[in-house]
């Protein structure tokens, strides 16, 4: 680490600003950041050196129990990097940001999608909720509004009237919904990382993310489950 810590630069101090400001960038973006902080500061570049960048980085945010970990999005499969605090893992990281039934709407929230079969809930499903909150009722009106705030946010992520957990939030908060939601979630059996949209196999009740799917079975010409090989009876996307 004394090693790693040496090699901080202003192109790593810069990468982790706007990094900071972002909360959240899809690959694409790192990687062409990466390459312009490097450029500007005159600091040895490679274009497959990303995460070895991102390693230095986190060297030195460890003290801070800071990281800067990477995920997929769970709709099209690209890699995500986002800024994390290790230091609260649950849900008491947002509490400076909400208020107590703006946080409850949330955590129920969490639980429609987490305990749905395809990792979505309705806006209306979630609107029900507001006027049966514990710590103050909310208005419909005013419950559209806090999830817009989710969403621009980046905690939720919506479509078509359906609501899901954003790749920020997953990355952010895989530990604590892996230990709060035992029975219901699960890993996917190709990348490891938590899956919230997902195919479950029929036979043995493994997971897989919808991008993972996709790539498993690209090459097969009968899909069969790599954890019990009984025929795939999801669609494949």
């Amino acid at each position: 680490n004394i090693a790693m810590a040496a090699q901080m630069t202003d192109a790593h101090r810069r990468f982790l600003q706007v990094l900071m400001s972002h909360g959240i960038m899809e690959g694409s973006e790192a990687r062409k950041l990466h390459r312009r902080c490097c450029e500007i500061h005159k600091v040895y570049y490679a274009h497959d050196k990303l995460d070895d960048f991102v390693s230095t980085i986190n060297s030195q945010l460890q003290p801070l129990f800071m990281q800067i970990r990477k995920g997929m999005s769970e709709g099209d499969g690209r890699a995500h990097y986002a800024l994390v605090n290790l230091a609260e893992t649950e849900i008491t990281k947002m509490a400076s940001d909400y208020t107590e039934n703006e946080l409850e709407l949330f955590r129920k929230t969490m639980d429609l999608i987490i305990l749905s079969e395809n990792g979505f809930a309705s806006s209306t499903d979630i609107l029900n909720l507001a006027d049966q909150l514990k710590t103050k009722k909310m208005k419909k009106k005013e419950a559209e509004q806090v999830l817009k705030v989710f969403v621009e946010d980046k905690w939720l992520f919506e479509r078509n009237g359906e609501y899901t957990l954003h790749t920020r939030c997953i990355i952010e908060m895989e530990q604590y919904i892996l230990s709060n939601y035992q029975d219901a979630a699960r890993k996917c059996n190709i990348c490891h990382s938590l899956a919230i949209q997902s195919q479950v196999c029929e036979s043995c009740g493994i997971g897989m993310h919808l991008p993972c799917v996709r790539k498993y079975f690209r090459a097969q010409s009968e899909p069969r489950c790599p954890q019990c090989n009984d025929f795939w009876s999801c669609d494949i996307p």
